[in-house]
């Protein structure tokens, strides 16, 4: 029985050829395998890398993922609402092959590499799905596994939930697909060292599960008011209070993933009457990045904060174009 780890797969040597994305005879289809929604709750942050090189490449010759990167990594914004819980569910019917529970949940970047060597999977489970296939479920939370091996799990049902165990920095799933020991990346199974840019989302996945997956250069993670400066740390922790009439500060953050060398973020908050309280503008990042948090924001003026809505616009600019925008606003 091999480990229960991420499996580093040996690709061949290949050009990028356009990609195929219909589903290989007898492959399981996939369903959405977290209980959360992808672009409110939940964000893909990773990709399989498809390049076989040094470098890295996703399903549509993106940067969204790095080099051996083996699955897709599902995000939740913040610890908060790990602890709170969110469910991992079988992407597929099949029987549970094997296990691991027992991982403690905590940052790799607190308890160092040498602590889950071998187990950088942290807490999984694997799920056959007939024919060679499996399914493998990464950092699940430590006791939160509900199946053992041998159980029939139906597609949909929760088997864990998602935790912060093994090679990992924040909370998320990572899934991955096999067919003969073999990686597959489940957007685009045709040939594991392809990449197209115009390829839809399709693959092995349910047309429900495509349709919540749609591919996204970079998205925001995190948008929302406090009353004071913030680090990535912060934002991480989840659970920012939020301005009150007395508050030294108001502030607006955003933390976005998957932005590109080049990318120029802004982020400018109004006041009430609509008249703007501050702005903030990143020079063009120097590399790209798999996350990045700005803020803006303005001290208590002496009469004190007025009351009503405060609002804040978030874009990113690309290439003189717009990429990413967000509105988000709350009433004081």
């Amino acid at each position: 029985m091999p480990p229960l780890r991420h499996t580093l797969v040996a690709l061949v040597l290949a050009a990028f050829p356009a990609v195929a994305d219909s589903a290989p005879a007898g492959a399981p289809q996939l369903s959405l395998p977290i209980a959360c929604k992808p672009g409110q709750t939940c964000e893909v942050q990773n990709y399989v890398d498809r390049d076989p090189g040094p470098g890295a490449k996703d399903w549509r010759c993106g940067a969204r993922t790095y080099q051996n990167h083996t699955g897709v990594d599902i995000r939740l914004p913040n610890l908060a609402v790990q602890r709170a819980g969110v469910d991992v569910l079988a992407a597929a019917p099949g029987v549970v092959s094997r296990l691991r529970d027992g991982v403690a949940d905590v940052s790799v970047r607190v308890a160092g590499a040498a602590s889950v060597a071998g187990q950088e999977c942290g807490n999984g489970v694997v799920i056959g799905h007939g024919g060679g296939w499996e399914t493998q479920y990464c950092h699940l939370a430590k006791g939160s596994i509900r199946v053992k091996a041998g159980d029939r799990v139906a597609a949909g049902q929760p088997i864990a939930r998602v935790g912060l165990s093994g090679n990992t920095e924040y909370p998320h799933l990572h899934l991955s697909v096999r067919h003969a020991g073999q990686l597959v990346d489940p957007f685009a199974p045709a040939n594991p060292t392809s990449c197209d840019a115009r390829a839809p989302t399709a693959g092995l996945w349910s047309a429900a599960a495509a349709a919540q997956l749609p591919y996204q250069t970079g998205a925001v993670l995190n948008a929302g008011f406090t009353d004071r400066a913030v680090s990535n740390d912060d934002v991480e922790a989840g659970g920012l209070a939020s301005p009150q009439p007395a508050s030294p500060a108001v502030l607006a953050y955003v933390r976005a993933i998957g932005l590109k060398a080049g990318d120029q973020p802004r982020l400018t908050l109004y006041g009430p009457d609509s008249a703007q309280l501050a702005d903030s503008v990143s020079p063009p990042l120097d590399h790209d990045k798999a996350q990045w948090l700005l803020y803006v924001g303005k001290k208590r003026p002496a009469a004190g904060w007025p009351r009503g809505v405060y609002r804040a616009h978030y874009q990113v600019t690309r290439a003189g174009g717009a990429v990413i925008v967000r509105d988000f606003r709350f009433t004081l």
